[in-house]
């Protein structure tokens, strides 16, 4: 299988939660839609400019809401995949609705809940 990777550019500024386009920011995990690879109160650092590939796990704007997912590949499409099977995958029409990849999981309370997914 071949690897695809894609750059993302900083989004519009007005559309992200509060930060500068380019700069890294912080989210707290809710739900349990991306369990067990993150569960609920995670902290994930999101870098919006940086690159994705398949199996990336990815910050997206869908409709009103923002979404940790799974970037997939689906041919010469791609869809946002939850972790838990309860969860609906979600084809997009566009890389334009993925905003930022995520590079680090951590756990207030959790030291060994650390993780870093870009080296």
């Amino acid at each position: 299988m071949k690897s695809h990777t894609i750059s993302l550019h900083p989004a519009d500024p007005e559309s992200q939660p509060s930060c500068g386009s380019d700069e890294p920011f912080a989210l707290m995990v809710l739900g349990d839609s991306m369990s067990p690879e993150f569960i609920e109160g995670d902290i994930v650092v999101v870098e919006p400019g940086g690159m994705a590939a398949s199996g990336a796990f990815v910050i997206a704007r869908i409709e009103q809401d923002w979404v940790l997912r799974r970037l997939d590949r689906c041919g010469d499409r791609w869809a946002l995949a939850p972790e838990n099977s309860r969860y609906k995958q979600v084809e997009i029409l566009s890389l334009q609705d993925v905003k930022g990849v995520v590079i680090q999981r951590t756990h207030p309370r959790r030291r060994e809940r650390r993780k870093r997914y870009v080296e």
